[in-house]
Order: structure tokens, then sequence, then C-alpha cells
């Protein structure tokens, strides 16, 4: 078995095939000779997928980023990254390489990638493609502040809701989550300033959150978490963490004083019951979050 496992390890770092595990928090458990190559990675080091890719886009090398606000296109990329069971996508590379990556992923959250050089299609092919995968992501994707929109959410909430009924997966959490006070942020800094916080707020999430966790903006000042497999304890845990952030987080330069909060309401599902109304026992404590003084997390179990 041992000579087995080494002429497995030993094919892994020879094939031109990429190859690399990362686990829930998105970090890099491993990866073969080809991967780290391509994404110039030294051997002894395991970040995570957002510090690759800051790397790849501040020195040019890896990944080719096509965009004129880089932290809106890595906000976006996370909001669907690691989503769905199996998905492909193309990479374009910096060494001219045109790349095919499939991202498997475990019902425990972690995912293998493995990547393959289809720099050999045809151009014409290659915009259609590209093309397609724009305006996809275009319609999951709130343009303000670049994570997930409604209808994106929404579904993974209708999806998580229907496999459990399947016994296709265990019951899973939701929270939603508003800003407070927010027309007053808004009177105060002006609709730029407002958009700021939104976006502030995207960004402290989103550090924050699991891989397989689903984040998006479902309207105005109010966004909902849904966080797979996971139980009341762990859920709150979650968002506690997320509301510890922004009570730290000073998002304007020019008013170091100036802080705001959340109020968040968070739900199990229960079997048998609709998406719709797992939203609306989450957004009942939400209420209660709301009445009982705001900056806080209400839970509900019936």
């Amino acid at each position: 078995m041992d000579s087995l496992l080494e002429r497995v390890s030993a094919l892994q770092d020879f094939t031109p095939v990429l190859i690399a595990l990362y686990d829930t928090e998105d970090r890099v458990r491993y990866a073969n000779r080809a991967f780290r190559e391509a994404f110039h990675l030294s051997e002894d080091s395991f970040p995570t997928w957002v510090d690759i890719i800051r790397m790849n886009h501040r020195d040019r090398v890896g990944l080719i980023i096509n965009t004129k606000d880089f932290e809106a296109w890595l906000l976006s990329a996370q909001s669907r990254r690691g989503k769905q069971p199996f998905r492909g996508l193309e990479l374009d590379m910096h060494d001219g390489r045109w790349i095919w990556m499939t991202e498997t992923v475990e019902t425990d959250g972690w995912m293998l990638c493995v990547g393959s050089d289809i720099t050999a299609l045809r151009q014409n092919q290659r915009s259609l493609r590209q093309d397609r995968d724009l305006a996809m992501r275009a319609a999951q994707t709130d343009e303000l502040t670049g994570t997930s929109n409604r209808r994106f959410v929404f579904a993974k909430l209708a999806c998580h809701a229907e496999a459990v009924d399947k016994e296709m997966e265990t019951p899973f959490g939701i929270c939603i989550i508003d800003i407070d006070l927010f027309k007053g942020i808004n009177d105060r800094f002006g609709h730029r300033g407002g958009d700021a916080v939104l976006r502030d707020f995207v960004k402290l999430a989103h550090s924050t959150i699991r891989r397989p966790d689903y984040f998006g903006r479902i309207g105005g000042e109010e966004f909902m978490l849904v966080m797979p497999r996971t139980g009341l304890d762990e859920c709150v845990s979650i968002v506690r963490r997320i509301l510890e952030k922004v009570a730290e987080t000073r998002p304007f330069a020019d008013y170091p004083d100036f802080s705001y909060s959340c109020s968040a309401g968070v739900a199990l599902y229960k079997a048998g019951e609709g998406a719709n109304e797992l939203y609306h026992r989450a957004d009942r404590a939400l209420y209660l979050a709301k009445q009982n003084g705001r900056a806080r997390l209400e839970s509900v179990v019936e």
C-alpha cells in the first residue's frame, strides 16, 4: 500500500495537470508541482485562495485578472467560488496558457481543483465561452457591492431546503442581517457614503464566512447568509464574528470616529417548511433584534 501511495504521489508531481486541495477556510492543503508553478507558489507555502489571487494580481504572474476594480472582482469571485458540488471555469494565465479548471466540493466543504491546459481550442470558441461566463456572472451579482444578488442567494436557499427534505443533506441555518439606521448614514454622508458602508460591510462579511456559505444582498441595506449543514450554535457563532468585525470597522478615513452597527436574525430550517417560511422566521428574529435595541443578534427555534 505504501509503495502504491508513493507512486500516486510521484505521478501527481510529474503530471502537467494542475491539482490542489482546499479546506473549508479556502486554504491550500495540498498542491502538486504543476499547480504551484502555474500560480507561483513555493513548495512550503499553503496560502488561502484570496492570498494567491492578491499575489498574482500584484506581481502580474499566474492568473490574469482584467478589471478596473480588483476588490470588487475579488468579492464577486468569492461569492461564487465553491458554491456548487461541481463547476468548471476557464482561466487566462500570464504564461499564455488557457486552463480549464474544475471545482469538486465535498459535503464537508473541502474542495478539489483540477486544471487542464486547453490553449489549443480555437480563439473564436474561447471568446464565445468567455462572453457566456461574463453574462452568467452579471446575472448572479449585485452591481453595487460585487457580492451575490437576491436571485442567486434565494435560489440557493430553495435548493438546500429541497435537499434536506429529500434527506440528501442535514439541516442548515440562515441569517438576515440589516445595517442599523442606514437612512441616517445616507442623510449624513450622502448616497456615495451609504454605498461605501454597504461595500465595507460586504468586505467584512466575506472575510468572515466559510467558503461553503452563501451570502448576498437581498435589497437595500439587507443581506442574507445561508449556512449549509450547520447547527444553531455554529450559525450564531459565525454571525457574532461578523457583528464584532462591524463594531470595530471605521470605513471613512476622514471620519475616524464614525462607526455603524448591524442587527441579525437567525433561524434553522425545519423539514417540510418552504424556503419562504424559513426566510420569514429569520426576518421575525431580525425584527426582534431591532426591537430589543439593535446591534445584536436574535435567533428563533420554532
